[in-house]
């Protein structure tokens, strides 16, 4: 019996799965995963009357949502950060924009959010009035964020077709998919045939491996956008999903992040 418990406690899984959570990322997405599946079910139970099993799933959804406020209380500085970082760096003007006006949105999103968890946990007492205007604020900066996130994505690129030595994909891809399609492209004619510098090939071949990557992780941020920018928009007023949807897409979007953190993580 000893011998099953110390294989269960010591399996790989098992200690994979404590290095996850022992990043806030990681410690972040799982919450984010059972406060949204919380927000679905507890839809679910009060479409089917269970109104007391109900109110269960809604105080776990409260209390994992003033957790997770409380993590990120730092946050703010981070994309400020993020954003002098943007703004100092080179590249296009449109990608740079966009990504300062994106780190901005979350920025501001973050400040209301800090400010909605002291009202919460009582430290501050804003009046009723005052708290509502503050989460529809948070939400439209939240929902400004995504959307500068999806312009990186969509202006001006209506379909862009990204072509790889292996295979040919056809997603709606991000806009600076363009740029880095065509280093792609133009590190793939390289031909090392009959090329004595090997250095200079092992090179292209990493180049190569580092725009795919960044190829695939902004076709995965597209899609994680497009999922959680109803969420805010929702929050702002601008959409109506009732809360079985965006518990749905809340509960997509955090298992996607968790897998990306995962494979940060523990490689695989």
């Amino acid at each position: 019996m000893a011998s099953v418990a110390s294989q269960l406690i010591l399996h790989p899984a098992v200690s994979q799965s404590l290095k996850f959570t022992a990043t806030t990322v990681g410690r972040d997405k799982t919450y984010r995963a059972v406060q949204y599946f919380a927000r679905f079910f507890a839809w679910y139970l009060v479409n089917e009357g269970r109104k007391l099993d109900a109110a269960r799933w809604n105080a776990l959804k409260s209390h994992l949502g003033t957790a997770r406020k409380l993590m990120r209380l730092g946050k703010p500085i981070e994309h400020l950060q993020s954003a002098l970082r943007a703004s100092l760096a080179s590249g296009p003007a449109v990608e740079q924009i966009l990504s300062i006006g994106r780190q901005l949105g979350y920025f501001g999103y973050l400040c209301y959010d800090a400010l909605i968890w002291a009202n919460t946990v009582k430290f501050i007492n804003f009046d009723p009035e005052s708290a509502k205007r503050f989460s529809k604020r948070s939400s439209q900066l939240w929902l400004a964020g995504i959307l500068f996130s999806l312009a990186n994505g969509v202006l001006k690129v209506p379909y862009f077709f990204v072509h790889t030595t292996q295979c040919v994909d056809r997603p709606y891809d991000p806009f600076k998919a363009i740029r880095l399609a065509r280093e792609s492209r133009k590190l793939q004619a390289g031909n090392s045939y009959g090329e004595k510098d090997v250095s200079a090939e092992n090179q292209r071949e990493a180049r190569l491996s580092s725009v795919k990557a960044a190829q695939k992780a902004a076709r995965r941020q597209f899609i994680v956008d497009s999922l959680d920018v109803w969420i805010p928009a929702t929050g702002a007023g601008v959409a109506n999903l009732n809360d079985g949807t965006l518990g749905i897409l809340g509960l997509i979007t955090s298992l996607l992040g968790a897998q990306a953190q995962w494979k940060a993580v523990n490689g695989k």
